[in-house]
Parts: C-alpha cells; sequence; structure tokens
C-alpha cells in the first residue's frame, strides 16, 4: 500500500511539474509577447520560464531520486549520478535564465537585484552552487569518509529542502512582481483581477502544490532510504521472484573500507 502511494504521488507531482512550466509557457506566449534572445522584454520571458523550469521542477524531481524504491538495492552510485545529473540540468537552466534577466536588464538600463525577489532568488542560486559542489565533492567522489559523510549528510539534506522552499519563495514574489509592473492604469490594473492576473495567480498555486508535494515526500519517514541491513516492505516487493537471477549482493569487508555500494 505505501509504494502505491510513492507511485501516486509521484504521478501526481509529474503531472503538476508539467502544468507549472507549461502555464508559465503560455503565459508569457499569450500576454506576454512570446520569446526572442536580443536584449529586449520578449528575453526577459524566458527568465520565468526557465527559473520554473531549473529552480523548481528539475530540482524537486532531483531532490527524490534517492526516494524510489528502486534506488534501495543494488549499487547506489548510478543513482548518485542521475542526483547529480539532474541537479545539475537545473542548474544550467537556472544560469540560463539568470543571463536572460540580467541581459535584458543591463540592455534596457535597469538596475539589478534591487527588490525582495531578486535577493531571495540571488541567495537561492548561490546556495545551489554551494550544495551541488560540495554533494558532488564529498558524496559522489570515493575519497571521503563514512564518518564525514554522516556528519555532512543531515546539513545536505536540510539545505536541499532550505534551496527549494527559497526557490517557491522567489517565484512567487516574481510572479507578484510581473503582474504589477505589467498591470498598471493604462491597461487594467492588478486590483481589477483581469484574465492575466487570474491566470499567473493559478500558476504561482500550481508551483506551492509542486513544492509542498515535494518536501511532504522528502520529509514523509516511511519513503526515505533505509539504513543499510534494513529491509522494509517496497525493498521486498523488489526482491526477484524464486527461481530468478538474484541481485547482486555487497558485502561490508572487514576491513573498515566502504563497498561500492556505499559510493
Amino acid at each position: 500500500m505505501a509504494s502505491g502511494w510513492f507511485y501516486l504521488s509521484c504521478l501526481l507531482l509529474g503531472s503538476l511539474g508539467s502544468m507549472c512550466i507549461l502555464f508559465t509557457i503560455y503565459w508569457m506566449q499569450y500576454w506576454r509577447g512570446g520569446f526572442a534572445w536580443n536584449g529586449s522584454i520578449y528575453m526577459f520571458n524566458w527568465h520565468p520560464v526557465l527559473m520554473v523550469a531549473g529552480m523548481v521542477v528539475f530540482y524537486g524531481g532531483a531532490s527524490l531520486v534517492y526516494r524510489l524504491p528502486q534506488s534501495w538495492v543494488g549499487p547506489k552510485l548510478p543513482w548518485k549520478l542521475l542526483h547529480a545529473a539532474l541537479h545539475l540540468m537545473a542548474f544550467i537552466l537556472t544560469v540560463v535564465g539568470l543571463v536572460a534577466v540580467f541581459t535584458f536588464h543591463n540592455h534596457g538600463k535597469i538596475a539589478n537585484l534591487y527588490s525582495l525577489h531578486s535577493w531571495l532568488g540571488i541567495t537561492a542560486v548561490f546556495l545551489f552552487a554551494c550544495q551541488w559542489c560540495l554533494g558532488f565533492a564529498v558524496f559522489l567522489l570515493p575519497w571521503a569518509s563514512m564518518w564525514l559523510r554522516s556528519l555532512l549528510k543531515p546539513i545536505h539534506v536540510f539545505f536541499g529542502a532550505a534551496i527549494l522552499s527559497l526557490s517557491i519563495a522567489s517565484v512567487i514574489s516574481g510572479i507578484n512582481e510581473k503582474l504589477f509592473f505589467s498591470l498598471k492604469n493604462t491597461t487594467r490594473p492588478y486590483n481589477s483581477l483581469p484574465s492575466e492576473a487570474v491566470f499567473a495567480n493559478s500558476t504561482g498555486m500550481l508551483v506551492v502544490a509542486f513544492g509542498l508535494l515535494v518536501l511532504y515526500i522528502l520529509l514523509a519517514s516511511s519513503w526515505k532510504r533505509p539504513e543499510p541491513g534494513i529491509l522494509t516492505d517496497r525493498q521486498l516487493l523488489l526482491q526477484p521472484r524464486p527461481g530468478s537471477r538474484p541481485f547482486p549482493v555487497t558485502y561490508m569487508p572487514v576491513t573498515g573500507r566502504q563497498p561500492y555500494e556505499s559510493w
């Protein structure tokens, strides 16, 4: 039953994440004139799309790699590589999104990093860069001791959730800021709640729902990767049937060195 709820949550998460990106694209295309890469306002339109895709959807999905039951058996290294690759993809999308907004601001002689939205966003990106580099150096490369990894793992998990929370706050404040700038008295003001405001607010609520579901899956104790040697009901479901080829088993040598599975 726990496994069924997990996959149902993943299905819902994938649907919400896709809707977050598609809604943002539609908003920028239908109401804000589309996309370009020439320093104009249409170049800015890449910024919300890429930040939602990178810092929220891809980042949230990458954070849940170790919640997949398939990652609980067999070597851990392939899942570490997937975890790092998805986060790297999220970071690349984020950097391109930042290039879009900074280029637009510089082209239009608009000040950078003056709003609370920009402070939240740049803080999230800075922490993301530090988090990825630390994770790559300590958890992916095999040089670090088990003591060091055990010490840093809770910090790594905490900042993973903190960065996602900052990203969501940045997206929400960015949507609000964009609507305040765009919907002025020369068109239909924001407080009259035109259709663009309704759609953008709904997009923000989708982002919040996606983030909350990611945090719930991350914090649910029954869905966390168990400690070595502890078999859960979902791991039992992944065990081979009688007569089939068994999963490879990695044994801990007495020498104290780490087995391949712990990399």
